[in-house]
C-alpha cells in the first residue's frame, strides 16, 4: 500500500548540513500516526552527500534518488516528487529552515480546506520568522514577490518558501509539465496548479534564515525578471 506521506529533500553537495536534517525527519516521522517514506533527491553532488545520508537512514522506508549530473533544485525536486507514492507528498529543504514538524499545520489546513496544494508561508499573518534573514535577502524577496504577483500568480504572499506539499493528483498533474530547474521553479509549479485548477492555500510556519543561503542577490535577482517572463510564455496558453 502506498505511504500516507512522501517527504522528498533535494540535496547539492550537503555533506555537511544534511545528516542533522536527516535525523531531526526520521524522528519526527518515526513519530507520526501514519505510513511514510523519505526521499534524498541528490543532485549530482560531488561530495560525499549520498554516503552521509546513506549512513543517517535508519529504515527501509528512506532512500536516496541520484542523478547522474548537477541539473538544479527544481529537476531534483521533480525526479523526486514523481518517484514518490505517497497519497500527500512535501519537498522540504536540506537545512531544515521550516521545521519538519510544521508539515501537521498543512495537512491539516489542507483538509479543512479542502485544497490540493498547501505551501509554507513566511509573510502569511501569522508567521513566525525565529530568525530573520539578513535586509538585503528580504528586501530581494520582496522585489521577487511583486514581479511574480504582477506577471504570474497574484495573490500568494510567499511562493519562495522551500517547504510546499502536494496531493498525489495534483504532483502528477503538474510536475511532468514543470520546466524550470533554477530559482524560480517554485513560481512554475504554482501557476500549473492554477491552470489546471487545482486549489492552493498559504500557511503560515515557523521558520529559522539558514545563513548559509545558495541564493545570491547579485547573481540571482539578475534572472528573475526573465525567469518570470519565461514561465508566463512558456505557459500562455494554459497547458
Amino acid at each position: 500500500m502506498p505511504p500516507f506521506l512522501s517527504v522528498i529533500i533535494p540535496a547539492y553537495n550537503e555533506e555537511r548540513r544534511l545528516p542533522s536534517t536527516l535525523v531531526t525527519v526520521q524522528s519526527y516521522l518515526e513519530r507520526a500516526p501514519y505510513s511514510w517514506e523519505l526521499i534524498v533527491a541528490d543532485d549530482g553532488s560531488l561530495d560525499s552527500t549520498i554516503a552521509a545520508a546513506k549512513a543517517c537512514f535508519r529504515s527501509a522506508n528512506c532512500r536516496v534518488s541520484p542523478a547522474p549530473r548537477n541539473q538544479g533544485k527544481g529537476a531534483a525536486i521533480r525526479r523526486g516528487m514523481l518517484e514518490a507514492k505517497g497519497r500527500y507528498r512535501l519537498f522540504t529543504d536540506a537545512d531544515n529552515s521550516t521545521p519538519i514538524e510544521e508539515v501537521a499545520r498543512l495537512l491539516r489546513r489542507m483538509k479543512e480546506s479542502q485544497a490540493d496544494v498547501a505551501i509554507a508561508s513566511r509573510a502569511a499573518p501569522g508567521a513566525r520568522l525565529e530568525k530573520r534573514q539578513p535586509l538585503h535577502r528580504e528586501l530581494m524577496g520582496r522585489s521577487f514577490n511583486l514581479v511574480v504577483q504582477t506577471l504570474a500568480v497574484p495573490g500568494i504572499k510567499d511562493t519562495q518558501c522551500g517547504f510546499k506539499l502536494f496531493s498525489a493528483e495534483a504532483t502528477e498533474a503538474i510536475f511532468p509539465l514543470q520546466s524550470m530547474d533554477g530559482f524560480s521553479f517554485d513560481v512554475e509549479l504554482l501557476l500549473l496548479a492554477r491552470q489546471k485548477g487545482f486549489s492552493i492555500v498559504e500557511v503560515p510556519v515557523r521558520w529559522i534564515d539558514n545563513p548559509d543561503s545558495r541564493v545570491s542577490p547579485m547573481r540571482d535577482s539578475a534572472r528573475v525578471f526573465v525567469d518570470v517572463l519565461r514561465i508566463r510564455w512558456r505557459h500562455r496558453d494554459g497547458s
